[in-house]
C-alpha cells in the first residue's frame, strides 16, 4: 500500500512592505518621523535661544545630528521650518459654563499653567518681539484660538477683537516680564498672587460695558 503523501507546506508569508513592522513586533516609528521630530525639537530650541534671524539651518541640523540637506528636504527652507516649529496650541478653555464673575480668574490661571507647561510658548514670544514672522504667528494664535472663546461670552460680540487685544496686552505683558525678561518681582509672584492682581482687569476687559457706550441715565 502506498504511503500517504506528506502535507503540503504552507506558503511563506509575504515580506512586510518597507517601513511596516514585522508580524507580532511592536510598531516602530518610521525613520522619517524620528528625523522630523529631531529637527523640530532642535528648531524650537534654536529659534527660542537665538531668535529667527540668528538661528541657522546649519546650527539646527548640527543640534539634531543630521545633515543640513535633510532639513531642507523635509521643510523646504527656513520659513517653512519656522512655521512648523512654531505651531502653538493654547487650549483656550470653554468659558460658557464658567460663573460670570470668575471669567477673568479662569483665563489668567489657564495661561499661567500653559506658559509654565510648554516652553514653546515662551520661545515664540521671545521670537515674536524681535521678528515679524514670530509676531505674525503670535497674532494668528490669538486671533484663531483665543478670540472665538472670548466672543462666546463677550456682551457685545462685535467688540470681541478689541477686547481680545486688551486682554492680550495683560496676558502677554505678564508673560514677557515673568518668562522672558525675568523681572524679579514678576517671577517671584505666586500663581494666586498673579491671578489676584490681573483677574479684575481681565474681567473688566471681558465683561464691562464699552467706554464708548451710552451715558448712564
Amino acid at each position: 500500500m502506498a504511503e500517504p503523501a506528506p502535507p503540503a507546506e504552507a506558503a511563506p508569508a509575504p515580506a512586510p512592505a518597507p517601513g511596516e513592522p514585522t508580524s507580532g513586533a511592536p510598531a516602530r516609528p518610521r525613520r522619517s518621523e524620528v528625523t522630523r521630530a529631531a529637527i523640530l525639537a532642535a528648531a524650537k530650541d534654536r529659534f527660542a535661544a537665538d531668535g529667527y534671524e540668528r538661528a541657522t539651518i546649519r546650527a539646527i541640523a548640527r543640534e539634531a545630528g543630521i545633515d543640513p540637506s535633510m532639513v531642507m528636504r523635509y521643510y523646504g527652507n527656513k520659513e517653512g521650518l519656522f512655521a512648523a516649529a512654531s505651531e502653538i496650541e493654547v487650549r483656550a478653555p470653554d468659558l460658557t459654563g464658567v460663573p460670570h464673575d470668575e471669567l477673568g480668574a479662569r483665563l489668567v490661571r489657564h495661561f499661567l499653567e500653559r506658559w509654565e507647561g510648554d516652553e514653546t510658548l515662551t520661545g515664540m514670544l521671545r521670537v515674536g518681539v524681535t521678528n515679524e514672522a514670530g509676531a505674525d504667528r503670535v497674532r494668528g494664535v490669538f486671533a484663531g484660538q483665543v478670540r472665538p472663546v472670548l466672543a462666546a461670552v463677550c456682551p457685545v460680540p462685535e467688540e470681541a477683537p478689541a477686547r481680545a487685544a486688551l486682554i492680550a496686552s495683560q496676558i502677554l505683558g505678564m508673560a514677557l516680564c515673568r518668562y522672558v525678561l525675568h523681572f524679579p518681582p514678576a517671577v517671584g509672584l505666586s500663581h494666586d498672587e498673579v491671578v489676584a492682581w490681573l483677574a479684575p482687569t481681565i474681567q473688566r476687559y471681558l465683561t464691562a460695558e464699552s467706554p464708548d457706550g451710552p451715558e448712564p441715565s
